[in-house]
């Protein structure tokens, strides 16, 4: 593969796991005139966002036995039609009601992407290079955080926040062009594979109980809420605690992805040198501890708006660091159902951060004791599982090499 090759599979793959984000990050400085102009609160605009997340859980599912038995860029080509429509609904809201309905179809569609994308990245490059793939598929993920909020500020401000659907709607409608002149399937659709409801269910159950899959997979999905914490609480903690304008808001946050897309790449330098493993053992606790700080200090008012920047950005940048590698070590035992175990990872994560994000709207009050909270649970979470789950998949290889020593 040359470089070029290489490059163009990395910005198209990297494309299509970025439009679910761009479709949360790109209308959050919004949430003020939507509210004004469907005549809601900003708290039930944020329930556009809930069922976003419960749109791409649900719809993670579906596509995983579709990728596996007719190939990949069917279905993907199916998902993306299906967001481009419900985008366009979107933008002809005419009731708060309407667009959390349109949000979670338009949810359903954009899943497509991200798991195909994952699957793809499981197919095109070896178990070994998936770490360092993951964490350039990262890089390109982080223009959502950079570019999304800052330019739906002052699309928001020019030309109203319909006019950010408009957009989301070109986008898709770039990616699938892109898929279809740019991107091979080299997976071989497995006409075998039933759509059946038992026979799903057996292949879901055949991922799930490998040891290897539900510690990485359920551990970096609890790490990853971190970020959900963060996406559903900024616009309050940040435009309404700290009073800034839905331009600087755009600004903060893109300056804040940088944690997170910085140490991505600081992770694809580590797996050079370290394994997968190790740095998750590592960073886990990290980011506990820098949670742990951030509740101390949000409780206490000490932080005051630097502060939190400071807090934030350190549990950004380890979840930069665990997700790429949690991702890895979940997928590499994967060949057959490669499709089915990217669409389970992508649940898990998109599962727990709908809890999340409906967890943080639950919450009263102007601060941003309820963001910190979630991170401190989710980081001791995370790292309870790591402890539970390595046992058993120690466990699980002294059995399987005893059996091959039987033999």
């Amino acid at each position: 593969m040359t470089k070029q090759r290489y490059f163009i599979i990395i910005l198209i793959l990297g494309s299509l796991t970025a439009l679910a984000p761009f479709s949360i990050d790109m209308y959050l400085p919004g949430f003020p005139e939507i509210a004004r102009s469907l005549h809601t609160t900003t708290e039930k605009v944020a329930l556009s966002l809930s069922t976003f997340f419960i749109g791409i859980s649900a719809g993670q599912l579906l596509y995983g036995p579709l990728l596996d038995k007719y190939g990949r860029k069917k279905p993907l080509y199916f998902g993306l039609a299906v967001y481009i429509v419900a985008s366009m609904g979107c933008y002809f809201s005419a009731s708060i009601e309407q667009l959390i309905g349109l949000r979670f179809i338009q949810a359903v569609g954009s899943c497509a992407a991200s798991v195909a994308a994952m699957a793809m990245v499981r197919d095109i490059f070896p178990p070994k290079d998936n770490a360092k793939v993951f964490a350039l598929l990262i890089l390109v993920l982080g223009a959502s955080p950079m570019i999304a909020p800052t330019a739906g500020g002052y699309i928001t401000d020019y030309f109203g926040w319909h006019a950010i659907f408009i957009v989301l709607t070109v986008m898709a409608i770039l990616i699938m062009l892109a898929v279809v002149f740019g991107l091979n399937d080299d997976y071989k659709p497995d006409s075998s594979i039933s759509l059946k409801p038992a026979p799903i269910l057996d292949s879901f159950k055949k991922v799930i109980v490998d040891p290897q899959f539900y510690t990485y997979a359920v551990c970096g999905g609890i790490g990853f809420s971190c970020l959900f914490a963060y996406v559903s609480a900024s616009p309050l903690v940040f435009m309404d605690v700290f009073k800034v304008s839905s331009k600087a808001y755009g600004w903060i946050f893109a300056g804040l992805s940088v944690g997170f897309i910085g140490a991505s790449q600081v992770n694809s330098r580590l797996v050079k040198t370290y394994k997968s493993e190790q740095i998750v053992n590592v960073t886990i606790p990290a980011m506990l501890i820098i949670s742990v700080l951030f509740l101390l200090g949000a409780w206490q008012n000490l932080l005051g708006l630097a502060g939190t920047l400071v807090m934030i950005f350190g549990v950004l940048a380890c979840v930069g660091i665990i997700s790429p590698n949690t991702s890895a070590l979940s997928l590499a035992p994967f060949d057959k159902n490669a499709g089915v175990a990217s669409a389970l990872l992508g649940a898990f994560q998109m599962s727990i951060g709908s809890a999340v994000s409906v967890g943080v709207s639950l919450f009263p009050g102007k601060t941003a004791v309820p963001m910190a909270a979630i991170m401190v649970v989710s980081s001791f979470l995370a790292l309870v599982m790591l402890v539970i789950g390595k046992k058993n998949i120690k466990t699980k290889s002294e059995a399987v090499s005893t059996a091959f020593a039987a033999h």
